[in-house]
């Protein structure tokens, strides 16, 4: 792995406000504003497959009870995400778990360059809340069928899996075979386009998360109770 000055993916770029509306800045202004009130103890950041989990049922059953915030923004990559982290989305907040979902977004680069960059968010994660865990989950295969870019993300995961230990907080939680046929093909029931979740697909990788989040959190009793008074 080359060092993250040498990687296009590791480096901290806002989104170019190329529609001229302002959006992206605007949610991640929200973020900002969400973090002086909010005392979360499960924070999740990431693209658009961590956004839409508050759309559906999942995310009112077994994540809004643990004090969870999102800050997922669709169409995000690693660089993105690494500068919300940098500019205000982690100020004032102290969360026990952070869930970490991003790359598949990552077109223009390899997959090393991609699984570099997520490292460097664990590490920057781990460097500003020295106390949390970080869950990183695992990219999942996209498109009907076999292709280049499910191949890309299976060897991100493959790398996340072998890097990741190293950082001492973080793990790769990797659900991505719940999602494929024996035939190799992926249903519409569980992505409606082949890439974003259904509320199938959402409570298939959910039910993994939510018990790891809970084991995680029991283990750190006085301070669960203490944000529950």
């Amino acid at each position: 792995m080359s060092g993250d000055e040498l990687n296009p993916a590791a480096v901290a770029k806002p989104v170019e406000d190329v529609h001229g509306d302002g959006r992206w800045l605007s949610q991640h202004t929200r973020f900002v504003l969400e973090c002086k009130d909010g005392e979360p103890d499960v924070l999740f950041v990431g693209d658009s497959m961590i956004q839409l989990m508050q759309q559906h049922e999942v995310w009112r059953e077994l994540f809004s009870p643990l004090h969870a915030l999102n800050f997922g923004i669709g169409g995000d990559t690693t660089c993105n995400v690494l500068w919300r982290l940098q500019n205000g989305e982690l100020e004032n907040i102290r969360p026990k778990v952070v869930v970490l979902w991003v790359g598949t977004n990552n077109h223009e680069h390899t997959a090393e360059q991609v699984a570099g960059g997520i490292l460097a968010i664990a590490q920057l994660l781990t460097n500003r809340l020295p106390k949390a865990k970080i869950v990183v989950l695992g990219l999942l295969p996209r498109g009907e069928r076999p292709n280049p870019l499910r191949e890309k993300n299976a060897a991100v995961n493959d790398l996340l899996r072998s890097w990741l230990p190293r950082l001492g907080q973080a793990q790769l939680l990797d659900v991505s075979r719940e999602f494929l046929h024996s035939d190799g093909t992926i249903s519409s029931q569980d992505m409606f386009d082949y890439l974003h979740l259904t509320s199938a697909g959402y409570r298939t990788m959910s039910k993994p998360l939510s018990d790891l989040l809970l084991l995680i959190l029991e283990e750190m009793p006085e301070q669960r109770r203490a944000s529950l008074v």
